[in-house]
């Protein structure tokens, strides 16, 4: 059976079954059969469970992605004209739901998509994450609690999705966020339009742009960094140097030896990549030609990981070439502009025969009704 059809079919079970579904996919899918929602004692004993170092770290993390996020935080944009008011407002999401995936855990995750959600002033956030051994990560909870998020669930999958963008199990969450695997994916795509979703996160990516400075150590320790993520990740060096090329040759990477750093960046506008480094003499000065990267990290000492962990950037990123039209996550992801207007009766009237002949042309006389009445 084929991805969309599978997906589907535990998407409408989950609709016409309810709770009875999700139980049964998360005893299938995760081993699971106990109360979804953690508990207090879970949360307290996550705490005792990360070491005081380990705490501090999430600590600082938290306080760098903080710094850097609420500068993004937008204010609301009015102006008055002939004495009337126009503009945007601003207001956040009520509530949202944040998968975080199982396997290795992924405290980061969390971080990178609870810290703009809560400067936004979204009010509402649960988390659901697969269970391992009906526990779930300790690093995650403490993560969670320092957010001020207790409605976490022990839910994975496509089941998760389900109960989020259904409300089965939960309240129906507006927007869902985060990464997953291709069925997680497939699931977001499915339920689109019943809720929003922030992507569709694909395997990581990475390109590196570097001439004949670069230490070549530390480009292929950073070009290695991405291929960990998994056998479908991505790898491109755009080079003018043949000895990095030589160096850099390994399985996973494409490599491409161009006769110039203008070259590289038109090659980089065509992969449109997650994360591109530029390790030159000069990176800043090739910055005008990108147009296409989810994120640009200048010089030998912003290595991809450190923006996935510590910089304070986010490291939610559009992939597979969506960097054409899409970008990073930022605190707006979180915000819904509304437009608003009061306009006074002299500016209605002195400007009525454009709308009153739009809708002529358009075929709406109530629309022109509407306008006509006033007086």
């Amino acid at each position: 059976m084929k991805l969309e059809e599978y997906v589907a079919g535990i998407l409408r079970d989950i609709r016409e079954r309810g709770i009875e579904a999700v139980r049964e996919y998360s005893r299938e899918f995760d081993n699971y059969d106990d109360p979804f929602r953690v508990t207090e004692e879970e949360f307290e004993e996550a705490e005792r469970l990360v070491p005081e170092k380990d705490r501090k770290i999430i600590e600082r993390t938290i306080e760098r992605l903080w710094d850097y996020h609420e500068r993004q935080k937008p204010k609301d944009e009015l102006f008055v004209k002939n004495g009337s008011l126009y503009g945007l407002i601003y207001r956040p999401i009520r509530r949202i739901g944040i998968y975080v995936p199982g396997g290795k855990p992924l405290p980061s995750t969390l971080m990178m998509v609870g810290v703009p959600a809560r400067i936004a002033g979204v009010k509402e956030i649960a988390v659901t994450i697969p269970p391992k051994d009906g526990k779930v990560n300790p690093y995650v909870l403490y993560v969670a609690k320092l957010l001020g998020i207790y409605e976490v669930y022990k839910l994975g999958g496509v089941q998760a999705i389900g109960a989020m963008a259904y409300g089965v199990g939960m309240k129906k969450v507006d927007k869902i966020f985060g990464p997953g695997n291709r069925f997680v994916n497939e699931a977001k795509r499915q339920v689109f339009g019943v809720v929003g979703i922030d992507s569709l996160a694909g395997p990581s990516e990475i390109a590196v742009i570097a001439d004949e400075s670069a230490e070549k150590e530390y480009v292929l320790a950073d070009l290695m960094s991405q291929l960990e993520h998994g056998k479908d990740s991505k790898a491109w060096l755009l080079t003018t140097s043949r000895e990095l090329a030589e160096y850099c040759s390994r399985d996973g990477i494409e490599v491409t030896l161009c006769e110039s750093l203008e070259e590289c960046a038109k090659r980089v506008n065509e992969i449109a990549p997650e994360h591109l480094e530029i390790i030159t003499e000069e990176p800043l000065s090739l910055v005008d030609l990108i147009e296409n990267a989810g994120a640009i990290y200048l010089g030998p000492y912003t290595p991809v990981p450190s923006a996935d962990y510590f910089l304070g950037v986010n490291h939610v990123l559009p992939t597979g070439g969506t960097a054409r039209f899409s970008g990073v996550l930022t605190v707006r992801d979180f915000i819904k502009p509304i437009t608003l207007a009061q306009v006074n009766r002299e500016e209605f009237l002195s400007d009525r025969e454009l709308g009153l002949r739009l809708a002529e042309i358009e075929g709406m006389p109530l629309h022109r009704r509407s306008m006509e009445v006033r007086r």
